[in-house]
């Protein structure tokens, strides 16, 4: 199964600390990985790291190497173009409160050139269609999106983020704040959209993990402990400091 995403010694900071320690990873396309570990381990940082995001923050930088489809994005690449291709979605929905429905989608798109009102309401309507939200909000788009649900709220982030096109999507915690219900129906949604884009999804609860990723890595301390087919990791761990945290044992 081809790579979409290499990680090579990758190392990440802020100021004088180093938060991910020569981190060697595959991403396989059109899957669903999921990255585990402990609170501060640098599962976060690694994501921001695969869009470059880190280097935004005040004293980050980064070390190694990030290949998407062989290219190093961190040598000449335009880090809007990286962005672009790599969306990302985050804990809590960070919508526009200011914006009503249909522009909270549309703003990206406005963001990146497209201008004509006709193919800005045609990708709006796709990207909503794909996260099943269009059915449900199409007779209100001009209403404030804040009177969405939490678990419409995220799935509008993830319609803005499909919007542009991008070729990953970087899931960052999507469900920590989301009710059982919205949660099931997020994960749905991941099992439908790796058909078409390769998934990274962070998260803290090893059943999300073991439902919806094909592959898992295992993160501590800034380290890479394990990496491999989910069932593995969590069936027949190789490391120890796996099988002690997939089982609440600690390390």
């Amino acid at each position: 199964m081809p790579y979409k995403i290499l990680v090579e010694e990758l190392q990440a900071w802020y100021g004088n600390k180093c938060v991910l320690n020569g981190i060697n990873m595959p991403v396989r396309d059109h899957q669903v990985t999921a990255i585990i570990g402990p609170s501060g381990c640098g599962k976060s940082t690694l994501i921001r790291c695969i869009n470059r995001m880190h280097e935004v923050v005040n004293g980050a930088r980064v070390t190694g190497r990030v290949l998407i489809d062989g290219a190093d994005i961190y040598n000449g690449a335009d880090p809007v173009v990286v962005r672009r291709k790599t969306g990302m979605v985050f804990q809590t929905p960070n919508i526009f409160p200011t914006m009503n429905i249909y522009q909270n989608v549309a703003v990206g798109l406005a963001l990146n050139g497209l201008r004509k009102r006709k193919d800005l309401r045609e990708r709006v309507e796709k990207s909503m269609q794909q996260v099943g939200l269009w059915n449900e909000v199409k007779d209100r788009l001009q209403q404030n999106a804040a009177g969405l649900s939490s678990g419409q709220l995220q799935r509008l982030c993830i319609a803005r983020a499909l919007a542009v096109e991008p070729e990953v999507l970087l899931m960052d915690e999507p469900c920590s704040s989301l009710d059982p219900i919205a949660t099931i129906r997020i994960e749905e949604l991941m099992r439908e959209l790796k058909q078409n884009y390769t998934i990274i999804l962070v998260t803290h609860n090893m059943q999300q993990a073991a439902r919806v990723s094909d592959y898992t890595a295992f993160i501590s301390q800034g380290d890479l402990i394990e990496y491999g087919a989910t069932h593995d990791v969590f069936i027949r761990p190789r490391d120890g400091r796996t099988e002690n945290y997939i089982t609440g044992r600690g390390f």
